[in-house]
C-alpha cells in the first residue's frame, strides 16, 4: 500500500491557492476540471516532496462546509483492489463504496474517517460480487 493524498474541500479556490501556494509554499502538481461533476481538483505538495500531496476539491456550486465536512478523505494506492477489499471485509471492515469499477473503493476508520482505496496501475476488469454491490452508507 502507498499513501497518495489527503483531500480537503475548499469554498474559494483562489483564496485557498494563495494560502497553500503563496503563503505555505506548496507547488501545484496537477489540476483536473470535471465539468459534468461541476468541480475542480488541485493536487499540491511541498517542492521537494512531490508524493506528499494535498488534494483541494472545489465544488463550483456554493456549499457550506461546517461541522468538519471540509475534510474529505485519506487515499492509498493498493496492488489489488479486490484482494484488499476482501481481506478488509474478512476482518470486519465495512466496504462503504465497493470497487464495482475495478478501480476505487471507500471504507471508514473506527473514528469515521473516510479512506479511499485506488487500484495501482491499470484498472481491473469488473468482477462479481463487487460489480453488483450497492453502496453502504456514506463514503
Amino acid at each position: 500500500m502507498r499513501y497518495l493524498h489527503t483531500m480537503v474541500r475548499v469554498a474559494d479556490l483562489d483564496k485557498s491557492m494563495d494560502f497553500y501556494c503563496g503563503k505555505l509554499g506548496l507547488v501545484e502538481r496537477r489540476r483536473i476540471d470535471v465539468e459534468e461533476g461541476r468541480f475542480t481538483l488541485v493536487f499540491l505538495s511541498p517542492p521537494d516532496q512531490p508524493d506528499a500531496q494535498v488534494e483541494l476539491t472545489y465544488n463550483w456550486d456554493p456549499e457550506s462546509y461546517d461541522g468538519g465536512r471540509n475534510f474529505g478523505h485519506l487515499a492509498f494506492a493498493v496492488d489489488d483492489i479486490y484482494e484488499t477489499c476482501q481481506r478488509l471485509m474478512d476482518q470486519g471492515v465495512t466496504i462503504n463504496r465497493p470497487p464495482r469499477d475495478g478501480f476505487m473503493a471507500f471504507i471508514r476508520s473506527p473514528d469515521n474517517i473516510s479512506i479511499e482505496l485506488l487500484q495501482a496501475g491499470e484498472r481491473k476488469a469488473p468482477q462479481e460480487p463487487w460489480a453488483s454491490m450497492e453502496n453502504i452508507g456514506e463514503w
